[in-house]
């Protein structure tokens, strides 16, 4: 699906029209490339422009922004990636891992502003973080390297469970790969047993829900895979129908009813991606933009729903969280 002039998260057109009136016009062409619907990246959105802003860039005024995206379709990263790269748009922001990885294969030339959850030079994306080379650049959220972190933060909640299981999408293997890769001996350390399920569609969610139960799985780690933010609610609703404690990696889902979350700041890395494609908007190359990492994360407590599931904080696990939401 494609949605154009994304300006206040509404509104769509017809795809080359939009570019043709672009280039009349004078204006540069951001192509935002995602594994997921541009309607699922409402809460990153905003920040995005707001980076685009700081570099004098206004979406609609004097910059159109492409957005493509896959609907969880990864298999489609690559045609809509060459689609982007055959109009020529001035830059592509890769939204996640899978796209990142399209993007690169599909031009050597277009500037590339990554946002991905893992090791970005261990991908192939980048020679290193602080000298790019080539036409990439961008963000990392490291979300992939603290997952054994979240794990023990998880432990340290529910301490008495003999198995922890973590939601992963299959449509982006390569994110699964980098985030499960270090969980299982971090489990063992823990003296639980780690599962990992599938969950890419609505379906896949409600099936492994339905293993949690049957295994007796006492709580679910929920990847940090962009298509959870969409499906965030389906799984805060079964969580609650039965009792399964969950974290989660951004805010919004434990506003939303979640347990907990711990990750980077959802609104900061869009916004650093935003400010790096107005800033090669404006001339700067890739090459010599470090990538960015984040400096802090966040561990947000939702007492509310902590209470419905008969559970009590501890005081440690308290006194460090950033936030607690009654």
């Amino acid at each position: 699906m494609r949605r154009r002039e994304f300006i206040a998260g509404l509104g769509s057109a017809a795809a080359w029209p939009v570019v043709t009136r672009a280039q009349q016009a004078g204006m540069p062409v951001v192509g935002w490339l995602a594994g997921q619907s541009p309607e699922s990246e409402r809460e990153v959105l905003p920040a995005f422009r707001m980076g685009l802003a700081e570099t004098g860039y206004v979406e609609g005024r004097n910059v159109i922004v492409e957005y493509s995206g896959a609907e969880n379709d990864y298999d489609r990263l690559s045609a809509l990636a060459a689609d982007l790269v055959r109009r020529h748009v001035a830059v592509i922001v890769a939204a996640d891992t899978a796209s990142a990885l399209a993007a690169k294969a599909a031009t050597q030339s277009i500037p590339i502003v990554f946002r991905t959850g893992t090791d970005p030079v261990a991908l192939g994306l980048v020679a290193s973080f602080n000298r790019p080379s080539g036409n990439l650049t961008g963000v990392t959220g490291v979300s992939a390297e603290i997952a054994p972190k979240r794990l023990a933060l998880l432990h340290e909640l529910v301490p008495a469970i003999g198995s922890v299981a973590m939601l992963v999408n299959p449509a982006n293997p390569s994110f699964v790969q980098a985030e499960t890769k270090d969980l299982q001996s971090a489990a063992r350390v823990l003296g639980v047993r780690m599962l990992v399920l599938n969950g890419g569609t609505e379906s896949d969610i409600a099936a492994a829900f339905a293993t949690l139960v049957e295994q007796q799985v006492g709580a679910l780690l929920i990847s940090a895979d962009s298509f959870f933010a969409t499906a965030s609610r389906q799984i805060i609703s079964l969580a609650a129908r039965y009792a399964i404690p969950t974290m989660f990696y951004t805010r919004p889902a434990i506003a939303a009813g979640g347990l907990l979350s711990y990750g980077g700041d959802g609104r900061e890395v869009p916004r650093q991606v935003g400010l790096y494609a107005g800033r090669i908007l404006k001339g700067e190359k890739p090459a010599d933009l470090p990538v960015v990492q984040p400096t802090k994360f966040d561990l947000v407590i939702n007492l509310k729903t902590a209470k419905t599931l008969g559970l009590t904080i501890p005081e440690t696990l308290l006194a460090t969280a950033d936030e607690v939401i009654q």
